[in-house]
């Protein structure tokens, strides 16, 4: 299994012409704002501050990267939070496009809140890796919010509503540090493959 022993921020990223171009994989996270983003990167690093962490949603306003040894962690813009102009939404969409349209990640971790139903935000994400051919990974969070039935129950939905398999989907908790394992073996896996 990968061992992580080292993670540091590195860079933000306001424009395409920020954008890291790395001489080792990117693995970009993504998901609706407010997710768990900063937590699941904060579990991977096991570091409780490395990505700032807020209860406000659509902090993440930039392309965050930071560097996890063997690989660059992207951290990308939540998307579908109401409470910013259509302005500055435009710009976050026009950011993550940039970002997929030049092939810049090797692997995309997509957050997904295992106590809802994936949204319409949601589902359009995934469309778009599905049909940009982008390897993504789903990552359902906050499974401690729920008891193992409901989560299991949670996975289902998201595996329907994205059309794979639950298989495809870690069930994860920054809180308990559920599925890091798993988390850590398919990173692994990522990495042979590059």
């Amino acid at each position: 299994m990968l061992k992580i022993t080292k993670a540091e921020f590195v860079t933000s990223a306001a424009g395409k012409n920020q954008f890291i171009t790395a001489d080792k994989p990117v693995i970009a996270v993504c998901g609706k704002s407010n997710v768990g983003k900063s937590s699941f990167i904060n579990m991977l690093a096991g570091r409780k501050k490395l990505a700032k962490v807020s209860k406000e949603p659509g902090r993440t306003r930039l392309v965050n990267y930071f560097d996890f040894g063997e690989f660059l962690l992207a951290d990308l813009p939540g998307y579908g939070f109401a409470r910013v102009s259509k302005e500055e939404k435009a710009k976050w969409a026009k950011l993550l496009d940039d970002f997929f349209a030049e092939r810049r990640a090797a692997h995309v971790f997509a957050l997904c809140d295992v106590r809802h139903d994936p949204t319409a935000d949601d589902r359009q994400m995934i469309e778009y890796l599905y049909y940009h051919i982008m390897p993504f990974t789903v990552i359902a969070t906050k499974a401690d919010k729920l008891s193992k039935a409901a989560a299991a129950r949670g996975v289902e939905n998201i595996a329907c509503a994205f059309k794979c398999g639950r298989d495809d989907i870690l069930l994860t908790s920054s809180q308990t540090r559920q599925g890091l394992e798993g988390v850590l073996n398919r990173l692994e896996q990522i990495l042979i493959k590059q």
